[in-house]
């Protein structure tokens, strides 16, 4: 992408983050807990990467305003309708994959 001018190559980033909010969209029954298992991020992680680049911009955006753009819908409508409590196995596999990260450091 090094031979794209910055405008296209911006418009470009912003197309495929807009697909991937579509995917996870498309994909409700992914919780959470495993994108931050398998990817170590999810999409309260986007709603946060949002804030600190319209920080970063001068722009104004708050926390919920973001969440609602990333999951389509207002956080809590969104968790009641999609979120299943996590598992034990789920919280387990986290905590592991938090140590190893810990270790890593």
């Amino acid at each position: 992408m090094q031979h794209l001018d910055d405008a296209t190559r911006t418009e470009l980033e912003a197309a495929a983050f807009r697909r991937l909010l579509k995917h996870l969209d498309d994909n409700k029954d992914v919780q959470n807990i495993d994108l931050m298992i398998l990817a170590d991020f999810c999409r309260n992680c986007l709603s946060k990467w949002l804030v600190t680049a319209a920080d970063e911009q001068g722009a104004e955006l708050d926390y919920e305003a973001a969440r609602e753009y990333v999951y389509g819908m207002p956080y809590s409508e969104w968790k009641a309708h999609h979120q299943a409590p996590a598992s034990p196995e789920q919280l387990a596999a986290l905590e592991a994959r938090n140590q190893d990260k810990k270790d890593k450091t």
